[in-house]
């Protein structure tokens, strides 16, 4: 059977009636099924991309800035730039999205965790380390000055994504929004599992949930994706109008987001993510084009390496300004430079780490299996959670890498 052919009609029959004894047994049968009867989104790759692409601009701007080699700027230019950090909450919808679906597919949520560690720990891990052995060397950050009892306290709490929690600082400058997917898997996992076997904690983890939201509201942007999982709402938004209102919402979501409040970028957000989820809308089918794909194919290691890669950048950046090199040299080679680093270390990073070394892992545990590219549209989420048919493809004709 070819990769991407569809069902036939006993197939599908069989199909309609294992959702039906599914959604019998489990109220979440409905996502699982719908993740499994549709095919690779590749709006959705290229809107994990955008955003990746977003939070990598936005550190453009501010890390010259912070470093005293950004050039006088209009206001509205920093109020605009402002937003696109906003980007992090586009990958909360995604993940809304299409981890209810995931869950489903494994069963069992033992396999569902082995499954979340494989793909977001191993770029996670190396880096982590990278940093506590390079950062106290090259004097970064919280390094400078510290004694042995804290960097281990840092280097644990970081580790298991506690920084915020604990009020440490944080190590890898984006990570901090992993402790939010990490809460949301455990948070979807436990009421995925108490879903039919107790009420009462059902009950005490969806209050749990609104109380979460209500303290932390950017975690509301979860539940977005998950609204549009549970319902077929997809616009079809096409053409200049349709291309207008999809962009329009983006903005006005990140505007919302970053100058008034979180809950008031939930209607444009949703309404964004229905356009995206459309195949006829423009923005979608631009979403789905070479570029926005292979950035979305990168995007979780563009999303954590970029940081890294802007770094010694900004050093050298710093230096000449020091020196009498004029700002509006120094900012836009730092732009340009900061770009081609940070796509070219992701790029290494994704094929490395994210494909060969997770595959290994995969291997040695007895993990690695052959996915359909359904399956593997149900285990997409965030930046974090992907496996590109294409590639998929590619790593099934070659095997693990040895």
């Amino acid at each position: 059977m070819a990769l991407l052919e569809r069902p036939s009609g006993a197939d599908k029959a069989k199909n309609f009636a294992k959702r039906a004894s599914d959604s019998r047994h489990n109220i979440f049968g409905r996502h699982g099924s719908a993740a499994q009867g549709r095919l690779f989104e590749p709006s959705i790759q290229g809107l994990r991309g955008l955003a990746a692409l977003s939070v990598l601009l936005v550190h453009l701007y501010d890390m010259p800035l912070t470093a005293g080699f950004l050039p006088p700027v209009p206001s509205w230019f920093d109020a605009i730039i402002g937003t696109f950090g906003r980007g992090v909450e586009v990958f909360f919808m995604i993940s809304g999205y299409l981890i209810p679906a995931s869950l489903v597919r494994h069963q069992l949520v033992s396999k569902f965790f082995i499954d979340r560690c494989l793909r977001i720990l191993p770029v996670f891990v190396i880096l982590h380390l990278a940093l506590f052995a390079i950062g106290p060397l090259v004097g970064y950050k919280f390094f400078k000055g510290i004694d042995a009892l804290d960097y281990v306290t840092i280097f644990l709490a970081n580790l298991f994504f506690l920084p915020d929690i604990l009020n440490l600082p944080i190590g890898q400058q984006n990570a901090w929004t992993l402790t939010y997917e990490w809460v949301f898997y455990l948070w979807f996992a436990a009421a995925f599992y108490f879903a039919t076997r107790s009420r009462l904690v059902t009950a005490l983890l969806v209050l749990a949930g609104v109380v979460t939201v209500l303290y932390f509201p950017i975690a509301a942007y979860f539940l977005v994706g998950f609204a549009l999982r549970a319902v077929e709402l997809r616009i079809a938004a096409r053409g200049l109008s349709g291309l207008l209102l999809s962009v329009g919402c983006l903005a006005l979501m990140y505007m919302l987001l970053e100058y008034v409040h979180p809950f008031l970028g939930l209607l444009p957000g949703l309404i964004l993510f229905s356009t995206v989820l459309n195949p006829a809308s423009t923005f979608a089918q631009l979403l789905s084009k070479a570029t926005p794909q292979f950035v979305g194919k990168i995007s979780y290691s563009l999303y954590l390496v970029h940081p890294f890669a802007l770094y010694p950048l900004q050093v050298i950046g710093a230096r000449l300004v020091s020196h009498g090199y004029s700002p509006w040299v120094v900012w836009p080679m730092f732009v340009v430079f900061g770009l081609l680093a940070s796509v070219i270390a992701s790029t290494i990073t994704y094929e490395l780490i994210e494909v060969r070394l997770r595959n290994a892992i995969a291997a040695l545990l007895g993990t690695h299996d052959r996915k359909t590219s359904v399956e593997m549209q149900g285990a997409v989420a965030s930046p974090l959670l992907r496996d590109e048919v294409r590639d998929h493809a590619k790593i099934r004709s070659s095997g693990p890498p040895a």
